[in-house]
């Protein structure tokens, strides 16, 4: 089979790289664009990360429902994680995200985006690349938005 290349996203903040990963793991639920990204679409409500390598990374419902989305595969705070991606489908589907928070020289962080093994999703591999690929600038920009708000109501 053919390698299909990753997905490369980055975005840049204007908080602290662990104000950064706190917020793109602990608080997910304040900026994850829910609606058209998740299992649960507008009954989604959070995402949890069990903060561990092995944890579970769940989306839980309005009605307490949960969808597994992966498990990690690094916890690295504020630095980076990553893990197997699969939003509600069996983990043999499963591909690979890691997001890695870059300290930058104004105090700010450039979040990074890594999304890789497409070739678990089989026939529909290219497919689920080019989805992705128009689907993370939608979800960085939408934590981008959350990054500025924080950052305001911080100072």
């Amino acid at each position: 089979m053919k390698t299909i290349p990753p997905v490369v996203r980055s975005v840049q903040v204007r908080i602290a790289p662990h104000e950064a990963f706190a917020l793109f793991t602990a608080d997910m639920r304040l900026w994850w664009p829910f609606v058209g990204h998740s299992c649960g679409d507008a009954d989604a409500v959070d995402v949890q990360f069990e903060p561990r390598a092995g944890g579970a990374v769940t989306e839980i419902g309005k009605d307490g429902q949960r969808w597994p989305w992966g498990t990690l595969a690094e916890w690295d705070p504020p630095h980076g994680f990553a893990m197997s991606w699969h939003p509600g489908l069996d983990a043999a589907l499963a591909t690979r995200l890691r997001v890695r928070f870059v300290a930058q020289p104004d105090g700010g962080t450039e979040v990074q985006v890594h999304h890789d093994g497409w070739e678990a999703r089989g026939a529909q591999a290219a497919a689920k690349r080019d989805q992705y690929d128009g689907g993370w600038p939608v979800t960085l920009a939408a934590f981008a938005d959350a990054a500025a708000q924080r950052e305001r109501t911080s100072r």
